[in-house]
């Protein structure tokens, strides 16, 4: 497989929760000439050489990331991003201590509250301190479980890396050289501050115990090596940030992401440091700040509600479709897997206003998707509340292909909605980066991305109604 003519090449990793994908892009307009995937193991802990093998089988590289021959042959740039938050211990010989514990991993709620409760200022210190208010998600606090549930995988460990960061370093020709992050990833490790864009190593140390040896911050364009065939490596970042430049967010832009799990996102100038938690206040990939809110509820609650019902994925649409808005009066709260925003890891969902009248496979149908998106919806008035500006939603993820997502959405966001061309968006952004990374600038290279508008006469009764089940189920879980 040799270089399309005329074409310099750049490629794009998504190292994802549930599979690797790969993308090569014409560099200079973004068009994407090949792909590649391969799928992960479920879990909430990983052996992260499950990673290393999908990158192999997506690309048909050698173990020593060799492409001769395969999907990344003549690519001239390599960008990775990958899921946040992953904790990838290393000993002092770069082995892989434990599997790494992901994201969505909650066993480390326990310690996050205790880490709130030893900083001074509580939440307000940490927020100040890293942008970010602990919760199980967050590196900072598996850190902590480690240190205290398994000493001796933490008497082993020299150093800690993020997924992203892992699968950079493999990707090197020098592998002993200095392992490398960047802004947007180690933003949300919670031991890294983005007010001042450096390590807090005293919160670490508050995590663990000790000191750990973590990745030197690269800057957004810098080249951090090259592979074994010669091509460069950008830093990489977290597959949020990596969405944000796939998509060329502007300032007015809010990305909605419906995937496994819920984001809602969008670029600040200025950090942000909200108290409650409900807003990360990440690092984006390009210097500016990328304000977050994160769900754990997402897709997952349509293909939950899809088997309740015992209908495929269509069917459930279709059934959302016909019912009428508000669902004859049922609400979902939809915190299925606990909930992060919230912070309710072992909260239930609760399915409000059930009566014999609306009792229908359609009602149970709409509500799911209604709630679904009526938590995002609170996400994007957290984000506003900090001043981030909010002029339109970019609706991406598996989800948004849904006609009912799709005719929902807009009532209840409350502003223009666009739908993005399906894509993957996160590997599109790391391959964006390796352009840049290749080219240099101030700026990425600017790659067109086509969107069709969608709208609906907003329904507020249908927010009103959630809030109120929301704070009722809120005290009561207090």
């Amino acid at each position: 497989m040799g270089s399309e003519p005329g074409m310099t090449l750049v490629a794009g990793v998504d190292t994802s929760t549930q599979s690797t994908k790969v993308i090569v892009c014409d560099a200079e307009t973004g068009a994407v000439v090949r792909t590649g995937r391969a799928a992960h193991p479920d879990g909430t802990a990983v052996d992260p050489a499950h990673w290393w093998r999908a990158f192999q089988e997506a690309t048909g590289c050698g173990p020593d990331g060799d492409p001769a021959g395969g999907l990344l042959d003549g690519v001239a740039a390599i960008g990775v991003g990958g899921q946040q938050h992953g904790m990838v211990l290393l000993d002092e010989h770069n082995a892989v201590v434990r599997d790494a514990l992901l994201w969505n991993d909650t066993r480390s709620a326990g310690a996050a509250q205790d880490l709130i409760a030893e900083l001074p200022g509580g939440a307000a210190g940490w927020a100040e301190a890293t942008g970010l208010v602990p919760v199980a998600s967050f590196t900072v606090t598996k850190l902590r479980w480690v240190a205290q549930h398994e000493p001796d995988n933490a008497a082993r460990a020299h150093s800690v890396l993020l997924p992203h960061d892992w699968i950079t370093h493999l990707l090197r020709s020098d592998r002993g050289a200095e392992p490398t992050t960047d802004r947007g990833d180690a933003s949300g490790t919670g031991y890294w501050s983005p007010s001042t864009g450096e390590y807090r190593p005293d919160l670490l140390k508050l995590a663990f115990g000790r000191d750990l040896a973590v990745p030197r911050v690269a800057g957004p364009a810098e080249t951090v090596g090259e592979t074994v065939a010669g091509a460069l490596l950008a830093p990489g970042t977290g597959d949020n940030m990596a969405a944000a430049l796939g998509l060329g967010l502007r300032p007015g832009d809010v990305v909605v992401s419906l995937g496994t799990s819920g984001t809602v996102f969008g670029v600040a100038e200025r950090p942000v440091a909200d108290t409650s938690g409900t807003v990360a206040g990440f690092a984006d990939a390009t210097g500016r700040h990328l304000p977050l809110v994160a769900t754990l509820n997402a897709a997952r609650v349509l293909t939950a509600a899809a088997a309740l019902l015992g209908v495929d994925l269509s069917t459930l649409d279709s059934l959302a479709r016909s019912a009428e808005p508000g669902a004859g009066g049922l609400t979902l709260l939809p915190y299925l897997d606990g909930e992060r925003t919230p912070n309710l890891p072992d909260a239930k969902g609760l399915l409000n206003g059930l009566t014999r009248g609306n009792a229908t496979p359609a009602n149970l149908a709409r509500a799911a998707y209604e709630g679904m998106l009526c938590g995002l919806a609170d996400g994007l008035d957290a984000v506003r509340a900090l001043g981030v500006p909010v002029e339109r939603v970019l609706l991406i993820g598996g989800a948004a292909a849904s006609e009912a997502v799709r005719e929902i959405a807009p009532a209840l966001l409350g502003v223009p909605v666009s739908v993005p061309a399906p894509a993957e968006y996160v590997a599109v952004g790391a391959a964006r980066q390796a352009a840049w990374a290749l080219a240099g600038g101030a700026e990425p290279p600017s790659w067109p991305v086509s969107a069709v508008e969608v709208t609906a006469a907003p329904t507020k009764e249908i927010r009103e109604l959630y809030g109120q089940v929301r704070d009722r189920a809120l005290a009561l879980l207090k």
